[in-house]
């Protein structure tokens, strides 16, 4: 299975996912008022993937001065992104995508073989978008660890 792929210049696919306390967040409330740093990961509370929140929580104050919100995103549901948020203070907003809608529209589902067995998974991938709701990067297949001070330093780059 592989799907499209964002790229940049493109508007970003418009979504409403529930965030760790069940509330609502749509991508579109930011249009106008701040970019987004939109990341796709496998699963809560794995080693990847709790060091990628923790290095994204521990430059929260850097990316609000830069008016930019961090966004993680899995198939997890909420429950398991609020013990995920307090086990570890994380400050990223986590949103829970349960049937795989909005990965699918970024692209970043792909099929895997475990035990023989093929099932769907998320590809570690991150999106920043501008606030006019442009992509300004798509990068598919990163490495969790530095890869916040990375997407730190491309945000910079946007005016």
């Amino acid at each position: 299975m592989q799907s499209l792929q964002l790229t940049t210049g493109m508007e970003a696919p418009h979504f409403e996912l529930p965030d760790c306390d069940m509330q609502t967040f749509s991508l579109a409330s930011l249009q106008g008022k701040k970019n987004a740093v939109l990341y796709f990961y496998p699963k809560d509370d794995t080693p990847g993937c709790t060091l990628e929140a923790n290095e994204f929580s521990a430059l929260e104050e850097e990316f609000d001065k830069l008016d930019s919100i961090v966004i993680g995103v899995s198939r997890d549901d909420c429950l398991s992104h609020a013990s995920f948020r307090d086990k570890y203070g994380l400050s990223v907003l986590l949103l829970s995508d349960p049937d795989a809608r909005v990965c699918k529209r970024y692209g970043v589902m792909y099929e895997k073989e475990v035990d023989g067995q093929k099932k769907l998974s998320i590809k570690r991938s991150t999106f920043v978008i501008d606030r006019q709701g442009m992509l300004r990067h798509a990068m598919y297949g990163v490495q969790a660890h530095g890869h916040a001070l990375e997407i730190l330093n491309l945000t910079k780059e946007l005016k």
